[in-house]
């Protein structure tokens, strides 16, 4: 944002540029008064024209906005679906171990961490 000190060729459309609307100046606007209604109809169906392709590009990128938003809603189910799984799974195990057996796949999770617990021990042995 600049201001006038420090840019003062700033012209005065610029200055008209910062109320809501965009350097649009208002139908009653003495710049045009004389022109013919042919020419005034013509303004109108450009600024028409305008209008609808502004909606259109804004109903696009609400449709990929939309689209963007439900492949993040349907990848976060796939992944609660995958930590349900597991959440039921280790359910599984503990009900097991309440039992008093030990589950293979838990004995198998154990062999696993001992061996790369090994392994990391002797890298550092050799460092």
């Amino acid at each position: 944002h600049r201001t006038l000190l420090e840019c003062p060729e700033q012209s005065a459309e610029e200055e008209e540029g910062r109320g809501g609307r965009r350097g649009r100046r208002s139908s009653g606007s003495s710049v045009g008064a004389g022109r013919s209604s042919s020419s005034r109809r013509g303004d109108m169906k450009a600024k028409l024209e305008r209008s609808r392709q502004s909606a259109r590009e804004c109903r696009a990128r609400k449709k990929l906005r939309y689209q963007y938003l439900e492949e993040l809603v349907a990848d976060r189910e796939k992944a609660v679906l995958v930590l349900r799984h597991e959440l039921d799974t280790y359910r599984q195990y503990f009900q097991e171990m309440d039992q008093g057996n030990i589950p293979e796949a838990v004995l198998e999770i154990l062999e696993k961490d001992r061996e790369e617990q090994q392994q990391e021990q002797t890298v550092l042995k050799h460092e």
